[in-house]
């Protein structure tokens, strides 16, 4: 999408089982013919863990119930923090016979809408049929790009006002520095 960067690469990825040849490098691959098929009881889940706090504003991910019958996930909930210890969960998504790269809905996020965090987990909760394990072909994460540092969610820039001071006799015009942003989010590059 425009105005956003694909950030999945920056995190570490973990699944709670796999079949072999069938874990995280499949998920990651560009082929939507790839996928991570799980190896164990439900729910089945994926970890996304990042080395800092990251904003995220997008996440899509692909299924295929053509290919996959009962192996489909027909609920999916996606939970967020800092770690384990703080998970919340934001979405719960619910499918009939999906095809196709589906957006997360982001709608119940109350900031801009972003989902700020370090560790993003995937639960599939339920497969079609009530298949036991799952495939999951493709999940991306994104972030906005940021032209220009200093800005507000709004877009417009923050600035802060310093008092003028006297220059030989004349007065100098106020310089304005940028807003501190303690609780913002480093840049991504």
């Amino acid at each position: 999408p425009p105005h956003f960067k694909d950030i999945s690469s920056l995190a570490s990825w973990t699944v709670s089982t796999a079949k072999p040849g069938c874990s995280v490098p499949q998920l990651r691959a560009p082929s939507t013919s790839l996928f991570w098929q799980s190896d164990g009881p439900q729910p089945h889940h994926l970890n996304i863990h990042f080395f800092k706090l990251v904003e995220i504003a997008g996440i899509r991910i692909y299924l295929d119930f053509d290919l996959d019958e009962s192996y489909t996930p027909t609920k999916i909930a996606f939970l967020a923090g800092t770690g384990y210890n703080d998970l919340q969960e934001w979405c719960v998504m619910q499918f009939e016979q999906p095809r196709g790269w589906m957006d997360v809905d982001f709608s119940g996020q109350r900031r801009w809408p972003v989902l700020r965090a370090m560790l993003v987990q995937v639960q599939i909760r339920e497969n079609h049929q009530n298949g036991k394990d799952t495939h999951l072909r493709g999940l991306q994460i994104f972030a906005r790009e940021k032209g220009v540092t200093g800005l507000r969610p709004d877009g417009r820039e923050s600035h802060v006002d310093i008092p003028s001071k006297h220059v030989n006799g004349k007065r100098k015009p106020r310089t304005r520095l940028p807003e501190p942003q303690w609780d913002a989010v480093t840049m991504i590059r």
